[in-house]
Formats: C-alpha cells, sequence, structure tokens
C-alpha cells in the first residue's frame, strides 16, 4: 500500500513538474522571440536541445548504473550491439520531424484561428492510437473528457481571424491535408514511443539515449537545409542570450520530464499536462506581456480545469455488479 502510495505521489510530482516546465518554457520563448533585436536561429536551439538531453540521459543512466564500468556495457550493449533498437526509436524521431513540417505547411495555407483549432484533434487521436496500439479501455466518462479537452485548448488559444488581406497565396485544401497528417503524426508518434518504453525492461534513460541519436542527426540536417547559409554567415551561436539559453535548458528538463510522465502514466496524461500548461502560460502572457484576457479563453480555461478532472475520476467497476446479476440468475434457475 505505501508502495502505491509512493508510486501515486511520483507520478504526481511529475506531472506537476511538466506542466510547470512547459508554462515557463512557453513564456520564456515568447519572450526570446519578440523583444531580442538579434533573433536566434530555432534550428540550431533545438539541435542544442536534443544534444543535452543526450548528455543528460547519460548522466541519469550513469547514476542509475552506479559507475562509470557498468555504464559503458550497458551502452554497448544497448547501443553499438544493437543497432535495431536504436533504428526502432529513430521511427518517432523521423515522424515528430514529419509533423512539424506538416505543421508549418499547414499554418502557412490556413488562417491562424482554424490552424489552432484543427490542430486539438491530435488530443482525440492520441487516445484513439492508444486504444487500437496499446489495447487501452477509456469509458465513456473519460472519452468525453478528452473531446472537451480537445474544445476548452482550441477556445484558449483561439484567435479572431484577421482583416487584413494575406499576402500569400493559400491553399487551404492543402492546409487541411497537412494539419491531418501532422494529427496522425502526434498520435502515432507519442503512442509508439510510449509502446517501445513499457513493453521491455530496458532503462528509460537507455531508451532516452537511443532515441536522441537520431533526434540529433534530423535536427542537425533541419540546420543544414533550413539556416545552412545564415548560419556559414552569423555563426551558430548568433543571438544567444542568458534569456536564450534558460529556454534551451527549460526545453531540455521539460523533454527528459515528458518521457518520464509517458512511461509512468500515459500520452493522455501527457496532453492534459500539456493543456494546463497552455493555460498557466497564457495568464502568465496576460501579466507580463499585457495580453487582453478574452470570453473564449476563460470558458476554455474552464473547460480545461473540468475535463482534467473528469478524467482523474476512477472507473465504476462493473464486473461486482455483473457478478452478482449472474449469481441472482443461477438461483432463480436453480430454484425453479
Amino acid at each position: 500500500m505505501a508502495n502505491e502510495s509512493v508510486g501515486v505521489l511520483f507520478k504526481l510530482y511529475c506531472l506537476i513538474v511538466m506542466t510547470l516546465i512547459a508554462a515557463t518554457y512557453a513564456v520564456a520563448l515568447r519572450y526570446t522571440r519578440t523583444v531580442t533585436s538579434d533573433l536566434y536561429f530555432s534550428t540550431t536551439a533545438v539541435f542544442i536541445v536534443e544534444v543535452i538531453k543526450m548528455l543528460l540521459s547519460l548522466v541519469m543512466l550513469l547514476w542509475e548504473t552506479g559507475g562509470l564500468g557498468r555504464c559503458k556495457t550497458a551502452l554497448v550493449n544497448h547501443i553499438f550491439k544493437s543497432p535495431k533498437e536504436v533504428l526502432k526509436l529513430s521511427v518517432p524521431s523521423v515522424v515528430y520531424a514529419i509533423q512539424n513540417n506538416m505543421a508549418y505547411l499547414a499554418l502557412s495555407n490556413l488562417d491562424a484561428a482554424v490552424f489552432q483549432v484543427t490542430y486539438q484533434l491530435k488530443i482525440p487521436c492520441t487516445a484513439l492510437c492508444m486504444v487500437l496500439m496499446l489495447n487501452r479501455s477509456l469509458s465513456r466518462l473519460q472519452w468525453f473528457s478528452v473531446f472537451m479537452l480537445c474544445g476548452g485548448v482550441a477556445l484558449v488559444q483561439w484567435t479572431p481571424p484577421e482583416s487584413t488581406k494575406v499576402q500569400v497565396e493559400q491553399n487551404p485544401f492543402l492546409g487541411f491535408v497537412a494539419i491531418a497528417i501532422a494529427v496522425l503524426c502526434s498520435g502515432f508518434a507519442g503512442v509508439y514511443f510510449e509502446k517501445v518504453l513499457k513493453s521491455s525492461d530496458t532503462s528509460l534513460w537507455l531508451r532516452n539515449i537511443q532515441m536522441y541519436l537520431s533526434g540529433i542527426l534530423v535536427t542537425l540536417i533541419g540546420v543544414f537545409v533550413t539556416d545552412r547559409a545564415n548560419v556559414l554567415e552569423k555563426g551558430f551561436f548568433f543571438g544567444y542570450t542568458p534569456w536564450v539559453c534558460v529556454v534551451i535548458f527549460l526545453a531540455s528538463v521539460g523533454g527528459l520530464y515528458t518521457s518520464v510522465v509517458v512511461k509512468y502514466t500515459d500520452n493522455i496524461m501527457k496532453g492534459f499536462s500539456a493543456a494546463a500548461a497552455i493555460v498557466l502560460s497564457t495568464v502568465a502572457s496576460v501579466i507580463l506581456f499585457g495580453l487582453q484576457m478574452t470570453v473564449s479563453f476563460i470558458s476554455g480555461a474552464l473547460l480545461v480545469c473540468v475535463s482534467i478532472y473528469l478524467y482523474g475520476l476512477p472507473k465504476q467497476d462493473t464486473s461486482n455488479v455483473q457478478r452478482a446479476d449472474t449469481d441472482s440468475t443461477k438461483e432463480k434457475l436453480i430454484a425453479v
């Protein structure tokens, strides 16, 4: 009983910390992208985040194994001697890369408000992937709370359509196709990673290292393809300030906590945590950046809070009721 209590407290701790880190990260990221004059290259920041997550995972693996020799042995056995395992964990990295590119393509061909609303379909898509890929079952109340969360996040992020004329030609059909692919990629990659984590006793930190190896390669390709000329001209660390370093650190630690949450809870709880972080970061933006509080935000925030509460309610155990009905039926047959 004590172990279960510790487990629940640990899960709650991880969810709260991940939510606070994500909210702080969103506010700090907004600050670095709107205040500084020399704007840094986001692709280089994403690459550094992957490298730091790799280094932190190595430190955690060293602490978990209890010595440099054991850590080296674990790395040799699970990295260098297990290329199939590394390739298996490269799948979510590649899928996430596709998701990010599809999201960019969708945002280029849809209004920001339409994009924010339709992109929240990744929440029920994740729940559906969990049912299909992990054989999970959700109660009707939990399904209701998932769609309520989807609507709440959409309202929180809702911005009125711009009245200014769009300067570039948009293709709404291409935008909706791109966002559909992005939604499917989001649900599949998250649940796939969860399935790999929970399908074996391999250390979480080893799994992270296997995934970050491909993540480093993918993000480095992103730097080369997107900002190669600018990086060669201005330097890899152009525009970096102490606040940018804070953003990178928060993204790195937040990524590790995300993997812990996926390992010990599930992707839906990760989605609820992300929704709570959106609400907190928006409140912080109201205080720090003078963002106007709207009716849609207040309504969405309430929906998010209620959906989190509903999803956390324990499932009704119907096994005892069914057993009692069966026993009573048998007694009636015997009496007859």
